[in-house]
């Protein structure tokens, strides 16, 4: 295998300090979160305590000031272990981020730190009933009102981290009659009123991943929670777009690479007609081809990773990679529950609760379909 040379002696100290956090505090208890529909909320304080919480913010504002490899790391830890409930990635890496780059100092000051404790859990609310992929399709609204708040409304579904969630960035539409220069952020908080979660959703995967409905009937929104500016939403969100969809490539391929090394050991454990199931050139060569295509798939996005600490990442390359690998995620699953039998198909192996949580990779982040799009006209390739 060719040996990763994104990370430094710092950062596999930081994977073996997490590692142990996950096996004592999220391990144990993963499989009753799956049973609930959500993680109890002390796994957020207690990220919080153990500073595994928005590490790459600046120290002032309750980070450590760490690069984003630390948080490449988290990301393949969960993806490695398939505690596929953990939403840190989302809080800190897409949440915590955009008050960072578009807030104001105060908005900064007020939110960071106690997203960075797990005071706060963030959630960003961009899908509606019938907007998911197409943001420009967004039908929620937030009116101008006299005083210069925003009268809110609308609702939105699939939101990750959506029912332990404190403070959700919600995209709306404050000039509903400007397309994509009408969109803008706001900032709401638990508690406002006309703000209620609806329930949690139940899912083909990721069963202990809270994911929510959030309604907004007539939330009286402070001008001072707008961010990024009126009609500059569409803009924040396409600045960040790379990143989100590189979070998903990097998961997908430290999924796929558990997942083979799962059937690696199964196959040499389970005997078949007087030989184990790793004997059989079937068994051998399909393991090879997957382990060919995650290799290729882990230099990719490795470079990918050195690009976006660069500040380098494009929008079409990222879009390359969420797809090109979480495409590649759901074939890993599927040959790999295939070469575990009937076991394959039972929920107490890894293998069968990371087949059914890789599906929603080709969705959220953006369809892969959707992904095509946006690298056939990076191409200067056009649709209308």
């Amino acid at each position: 295998m060719i040996d990763r040379t994104l990370f430094n002696a710092d950062h596999e100290a930081f994977r073996d300090s997490f590692r142990r956090f996950v096996e004592k505090e999220i391990a144990p208890h993963h499989e009753a979160w799956e049973e609930q529909g959500c993680v109890d909320r002390a796994v957020w304080s207690k990220a919080g305590e153990n500073g595994f919480l928005c590490m790459t913010l600046p120290e002032a504002y309750g980070g450590s000031g760490a690069d984003k490899l630390y948080s490449v790391v988290q990301m393949e830890e969960i993806a490695r272990t398939g505690f596929t409930g953990i939403g840190y990635g989302l809080h800190s890496e897409i949440v915590a981020p955009y008050i960072l780059h578009y807030g104001t100092e105060a908005q900064k000051q007020r939110y960071l730190p106690r997203l960075a404790s797990g005071e706060m859990v963030g959630a960003i609310a961009m899908s509606e009933p019938a907007a998911g992929s197409d943001l420009q399709g967004v039908k929620s609204t937030a009116i101008r009102q006299a005083d210069g708040s925003y009268l809110l409304n609308g609702s939105k579904t699939f939101i990750t981290n959506g029912w332990h969630a404190d403070l959700v960035i919600v995209v709306a539409k404050t000039d509903p009659s400007a397309g994509a220069k009408g969109t803008s952020l706001l900032l709401v908080e638990r508690g406002m009123p006309g703000f209620e979660k609806g329930k949690r959703l139940k899912k083909l995967g990721m069963k202990a991943q809270d994911t929510s409905e959030l309604f907004f009937n007539n939330v009286s929104v402070p001008a001072e929670n707008l961010l990024g500016g009126e009609g500059r939403g569409f803009i924040c969100l396409m600045e960040q777009l790379p990143w989100e969809r590189l979070q998903i490539a990097i998961g997908a391929v430290a999924a796929a690479q558990a997942a083979i090394d799962w059937t690696v050991q199964y196959t040499k454990d389970r005997k078949v007609f007087g030989q184990s199931v790793a004997a059989f050139q079937n068994t051998r060569y399909t393991l090879a081809e997957l382990q060919t295509e995650v290799q290729v798939a882990r230099v990719f996005v490795d470079k990918c990773c050195e690009l976006i600490v660069d500040g380098k990442l494009d929008t079409a390359t990222a879009s390359m990679a969420k797809y090109w690998c979480s495409d590649l995620q759901c074939k890993v699953m599927d040959e790999c529950l295939q070469l575990h039998g009937g076991y394959g198909y039972m929920w107490e192996y890894p293998i069968t609760r990371a087949y059914a949580d890789a599906r929603v990779q080709r969705i959220y982040g953006g369809t892969n379909e959707i992904m095509k799009e946006v690298i056939s006209r990076g191409m200067g390739l056009g649709g209308r």
